[in-house]
């Protein structure tokens, strides 16, 4: 049974959050004050932690901070959930290695369901490709660096998610161009001639499928290849991007940014699914 430490001071939050992970078959336990949050970290090791910001006796940042000082619990994900969605405090918060960022005002406890799962699941694939990794059957270490220099164009209108994603492929040293619309996506991939696209569909104007089309159905752009990322999730959605040449299909809310960054990564090697 996975472990969920849950530190928020939100009353009717926290508990939603603990009755939905329980409800679901995982241990949660909730902790309402910042320091006792950080004592129950070290003490119960838990496979996962749910962080709020704004907490009474020691903040999430001061949490995060300490936690990276102790080589027994460094390693633990961890996925902010707070009131703020401003860039400066999301900077911060994955600077110092949260794994995904939620704000409060736009989620349900269902989709911060939805981002444990995918974080578990992550965990798992991680320490099964280590495995793998140490047979010989997967290099991690050989994809990590394939981004230094790679012209990455990112299309998505939503800010909060654009924020998080440039930060995490800023570490890549990629050259990064960013288009919050579809015509102005087209104009830039045709003229920088980039080594993937990262493509939403719903999107002002022109949608996702169509730049799809547009970029398959032109011989000078159409091997360029394309991951699609978006909240869609239907089975003939997916199905539809990968009829009109798409090379992978990313359900927003079951990825993390590491994630996203790690399938760019793979693309480009020619490491598969």
């Amino acid at each position: 049974m996975k472990k969920i430490l849950i530190i928020e001071d939100d009353v009717f939050l926290g508990d939603a959050l603990e009755q939905k992970l329980k409800s679901e078959g995982m241990e949660a336990v909730l902790v309402r004050d910042g320091k006792e949050g950080f004592e129950k970290i070290k003490s119960l090791k838990p496979d996962l932690i749910l962080l709020d910001i704004i907490l009474p006796n020691m903040n999430g940042y001061e949490i995060l901070e300490e936690t990276q000082k102790d080589p027994s619990v460094a390693s633990i994900p961890v996925i902010i959930v707070s009131n703020s969605g401003q860039p400066v405090e999301i900077n911060r918060a994955l600077e110092l290695g949260v794994k995904d960022y939620l704000v409060k005002a736009q989620f349900d406890p269902e989709e911060v369901l939805v981002k444990v799962r995918a974080q578990l699941e992550k965990e798992v694939n991680i320490q099964s490709d280590a495995v793998k990794s140490l047979e010989g059957e997967f290099n991690q270490k050989e994809v990590g660096n394939s981004l230094d220099g790679k012209k990455i164009v990112l299309v998505e209108d939503d800010q909060f998610l654009e924020e998080i994603i440039t930060r995490k492929l800023a570490n890549t040293k990629c050259v990064l161009f960013h288009a919050s619309e579809g015509e102005k996506a087209l104009e830039i991939i045709s003229r920088e001639l980039p080594d993937i696209v990262m493509l939403d569909i719903i999107l002002p104007g022109i949608d996702g499928f169509e730049i799809l089309r547009r970029i398959k159905s032109n011989p000078e752009i159409k091997n360029i290849p394309v991951i699609l990322l978006s909240n869609l999730g239907q089975e003939g959605d997916i199905e539809k991007g990968k009829s009109l040449g798409a090379n992978r299909f990313l359900i927003k809310a079951t990825v993390t940014p590491d994630e996203i960054v790690s399938q760019i990564e793979g693309v480009l090697s020619g490491v598969k699914k």
